[in-house]
């Protein structure tokens, strides 16, 4: 199975190389670009990118799997990452984390069977100051309780 960027992502991609004096740095940029496309960062996607940026697909490889903002495999259309790190953890962090997994049968890295939600226990996401904290796709929830949590979820099953 191939990957190949839609038109108007590589009219995106070819704007975005134009901020930088070489295409190699827009790599973070180009890959978001094609997790946006595609939903998720395959072994097609890296080849991709690293054939439009000059890139070796090892060096691609390294950035996708360095970084957590990128996905390796298939996620839910509503990816919940729940913070764990010291200032979530001591909040609650690994109450809302349990909480989350029962309400929808998943573990860690898991994607529940309608595609709809797959579950992340993440580091710091920077929120430390209104922990405990969950981001959905993009959106950040923060100063959460469970009760916060059901209406949340209850909300993305409506979408």
């Amino acid at each position: 199975m191939s990957f190949k960027f839609t038109e108007e992502n590589i009219i995106r991609i070819n704007e975005l190389i134009t901020h930088y004096p070489e295409k190699r740095p827009a790599v973070m940029g180009v890959l978001y670009i094609a997790q946006e496309q595609n939903g998720w960062i395959s072994y097609e996607v890296m080849k991709e990118v690293a054939e439009i940026l000059d890139m070796l697909e090892e060096e691609v490889l390294g950035i996708t799997t360095f970084y957590t903002m990128y996905h390796n495999k298939p996620v839910g259309k509503f990816h919940i990452q729940v913070c764990t790190n010291v200032s979530c953890m001591l909040k609650g962090g690994y109450k809302i984390y349990d909480h989350v997994k029962e309400k929808l049968g998943i573990e860690n890295g898991g994607l529940t069977n309608d595609n709809m939600f797959s579950l992340e226990e993440v580091e710091c996401m920077g929120s430390c100051g209104t922990a405990p904290m969950i981001a959905v796709n993009e959106d950040y929830f923060e100063n959460l309780d469970l009760n916060q949590i059901d209406q949340i979820l209850e909300s993305l099953k409506n979408k």
